[in-house]
């Protein structure tokens, strides 16, 4: 992959478009650049107001700033059975930021959060043996006792 050019390429030919010397394709041509790359930086100034290149940041970008990690961090102190619904509910409302619910079980689990038990889930499907070792008095089903 090629370097990008530098800025001070971008400054000349930036304010030589802005005299008025030539149009963008004379000028690229004259700088010995493409066409395009010239009507893309020229857009891209139009749209920041910056001549510069805009800096490379890879990665992920956070979807949650700073104040609004602080945010959820006071509201899961003042209130530690919020559910995930409601931390989201809250983050539309008063962070004006809108995840899935997956989203802030993450956010969560990055700030070290964690969410009450709630003692309203069902308990386990897995039935325990019995101590005496007997089987189960309950009834197998038609299926099952084709089957076996």
């Amino acid at each position: 992959m090629g370097r990008p050019y530098g800025d001070d390429l971008r400054r000349k030919f930036l304010s030589a478009y802005d005299q008025g010397e030539n149009s963008l394709s004379q000028l690229a041509s004259r700088f010995l650049v493409s066409a395009s790359w010239a009507k893309k930086i020229s857009a891209q100034r139009r749209r920041t107001g910056h001549a510069e290149r805009v800096p490379h940041k890879p990665g992920r970008k956070p979807h949650v700033d700073a104040q609004g990690q602080q945010r959820v961090v006071g509201w899961v102190a003042a209130e530690p059975d919020l559910t995930l619904a409601e931390i989201r509910a809250k983050l539309d409302h008063e962070a004006g930021v809108i995840l899935s619910r997956g989203r802030v079980w993450y956010l969560l689990k990055k700030l070290g959060l964690r969410l009450k038990k709630s003692r309203s889930t069902p308990s386990n499907a897995t039935r325990k043996p019995t101590e005496s070792g007997a089987k189960s008095s309950l009834k197998r089903s038609a299926r099952y006792r084709r089957n076996a």
